[in-house]
């Protein structure tokens, strides 16, 4: 299938590397947090009387995911702030309460909850904790005054991911699947639902995807984010069916597609991943060599530049919308895939990215930020 790509005039496309680590400035929706206007938030100062707390999900925060890229920005403020941090991880959705009053209890004056699972829990405590800021990660729906919502349009990023798979697969099939049904799961498949369509459209193909259905809203689900085996049956069964790229959105068990892709290569099958959340190819335990790219949301810029605002006296609860425009989400470089894609699809992405920016591409999940 690679080689039918047909170019799209480039204009003035950024490479790669700048897509995947360009500066944050996430302004997003509303309103980017604040520049330092005093001396509290500089570099390297100390700041122990304020404490930086943050509460995972049930993927805990070493899921190579977005706990753990939530995690290392709060750790990453500590460093630049000289603030005391806290942290509290989830092993089930039973210990959200009582991790969330524990942080109120210890006096933190952020909370930083991460994950749509954790919006009831951290509404509930916002509610009963007015004088504490709390920041939720990937949940819109709570409007309280000391609540700030951090979320991402990722299906843009995710379309551009689709693309590139379909650009790319040889069996001409290409799949994904969720950890739950939830609306920060489905933003991903339906980008890249979109993606693959729009190079069919625009190519006269016909890829194939596999376990999601953009238009009904159903697809292939594990049920949590926890079950690698399960992972990695249902990669077995995309690749028996003749899918070549499979991206799972459903955190650590993600690895279990990554074990699948990486038998499937012993067995001498041309198997690939994309990877979400992180740059796949930097985070995860192995099978790195076989991920083609990564849909990022670069979640830790955000949340030290929201403690950051906090620390300085400028918390606000608008939304902090992460976009291609803004450099919120990203598609992460081809790494050691480079070599596989077709020679010019760099350049077309590049003009794809413009294109959803300008507004002239439409990506269109109805999990979007409104």
């Amino acid at each position: 299938m690679k080689n039918s790509l047909r170019k799209i005039t480039r204009g003035t496309g950024l490479s790669a590397a700048v897509l995947g680590v360009s500066a944050l400035v996430l302004a997003g929706c509303g309103a980017p947090p604040a520049e330092d206007t005093n001396d509290a938030g500089a570099a390297g100062e100390a700041n122990p009387d304020y404490l930086g707390c943050i509460v995972s999900d049930s993927g805990g925060f070493d899921d190579r995911s977005f706990n753990q890229s939530s995690y290392e920005g709060l750790t990453q403020a500590q460093e630049d702030l000289g603030i005391e941090i806290n942290e509290a991880q989830s092993q089930s959705e039973t210990d959200f309460g009582p991790n969330v009053d524990s942080m109120v209890s210890n006096g933190c004056n952020m909370i930083v909850t991460v994950g749509f699972l954790l919006a009831d829990t951290t509404k509930a405590s916002a509610e009963a904790n007015p004088d504490t800021h709390f920041t939720i990660i990937d949940d819109n729906s709570i409007e309280l005054p000391n609540v700030k919502p951090i979320i991402y349009d990722t299906a843009q990023a995710a379309f551009l991911a689709g693309y590139a798979a379909a650009a790319t697969t040889e069996s001409g099939k290409v799949a994904t699947y969720g950890g739950i049904n939830i609306p920060t799961v489905t933003i991903f498949m339906d980008g890249f639902a979109e993606g693959v369509a729009y190079f069919n459209e625009e190519n006269g193909e016909e890829v194939e995807l596999l376990g999601w259905d953009k238009e009904s809203q159903n697809g292939t689900f594990v049920g949590n984010f926890e079950d690698t085996a399960a992972g990695k049956t249902n990669t077995q069964n995309f690749i028996n069916e003749g899918a070549d790229i499979i991206m799972p959105v459903a955190g650590p068990v993600g690895a279990g597609t990554l074990d699948a892709v990486v038998e499937a290569n012993a067995d001498g099958r041309d198997v690939k991943a994309v990877w979400v959340d992180s740059d796949g190819f930097l985070t995860a335990n192995s099978g790195q060599e076989f991920i083609l790219t990564s849909v990022m949301k670069l979640m830790g810029e955000a949340v030290e530049d929201v403690v950051s605002s906090d620390l300085d006296g400028n918390f606000d609860s608008t939304p902090y919308v992460g976009t291609l425009e803004n450099g919120g989400v990203a598609l992460a470089p081809f790494h050691d895939q480079e070599a596989n894609v077709p020679a010019d699809l760099q350049g077309t992405l590049d003009d794809l990215r413009e294109q959803i920016i300008s507004g002239e591409i439409t990506v269109d999940s109805t999990a979007s930020p409104q």
